[in-house]
């Protein structure tokens, strides 16, 4: 790369209820730079490129190595994970926004309480009393735990409900993080108990319908989940569910 700085256009906002701006910035280029790289230096220094000090970039990150999903963000228009997204990669001036999908906090940072409640919501965990010793748990056939496994990859970053153009401020629909965690679990030898309440969950309001089959999401997580493999697996298992309820059988599926 012969530049010795890279441009930065932020799209900003001060508070959720400010209207939002954009601000460039220039920064000192290094070899193999993450976009996280650059917002630090940002931050160390921050002036905008018109020589202007202003208030530093808010924006959020943990792990640093596309494990936690905190530094989710659109970048050239991509939802992607700004830890893993590399400078050298990356057409210039290099246009950095917060996932539209979330309220904005502020500049970069978004409030993604809409994809953990949803998580609550089809009960994406395995309830178990650890108040004794409960011995060891059942054994999971290889063959699924080798999928299994895949699914458990997702690390709640919101980038497939931001690219989904089901999920947003005039749609409840859940989104297909949620949708797969829903899979995982099913399919988990003590997390199957509580297989009939994911599946009734999904089959309300904001549930497995309001799914367009648009695809996007598999396209852009940044763990390569099978999240449509899923989708279609869950509307079999919807229907077998409702089928269940209506007869009132626990052999109906």
């Amino acid at each position: 790369m012969a530049e010795e700085t890279i441009t930065l256009i932020i799209t900003r906002q001060d508070d959720p209820d400010s209207a939002t701006y954009d601000e460039t910035f220039k920064v000192k280029y290094r070899k193999n730079m993450n976009i996280i790289s650059a917002l630090m230096e940002i931050q160390k220094n921050p002036q905008n490129a018109d020589g202007k000090r202003v208030a530093p970039v808010s924006w959020e990150s943990n792990c640093l190595e596309e494990v936690c999903g905190a530094c989710s963000m659109i970048i050239n228009d991509v939802p992607r994970q700004a830890c893993s997204t590399l400078v050298d990669k990356l057409e210039q001036p290099i246009r950095i926004a917060p996932m539209s999908t979330f309220p904005v906090v502020r500049d970069l940072v978004v409030d993604r309480s809409r994809m953990f409640e949803s998580l609550k919501k089809v009960k994406a965990w395995i309830p178990i009393d650890g108040t004794y010793d409960l011995g060891p748990g059942p054994r999971m056939p290889e063959k699924k735990r080798q999928w299994a496994y895949e699914l458990s990859k997702c690390m709640t970053c919101g980038v497939c409900l931001e690219a989904c153009p089901n999920v947003n401020s005039k749609s409840d629909f859940i989104g297909p993080a949620p949708l797969s965690q829903v899979r995982l679990f099913n399919a988990h030898p003590t997390g199957e108990m509580h297989k009939g309440e994911r599946l009734d969950a999904l089959m309300e309001d904001g549930g497995i319908t309001g799914c367009g089959n648009s695809q996007n999401c598999v396209q852009v997580c940044p763990k390569g989940i099978p999240l449509t493999t899923s989708i279609a697996a869950l509307n079999r298992s919807t229907n077998l569910q409702s089928f269940k309820n209506f007869f009132g059988s626990d052999n109906a599926y």
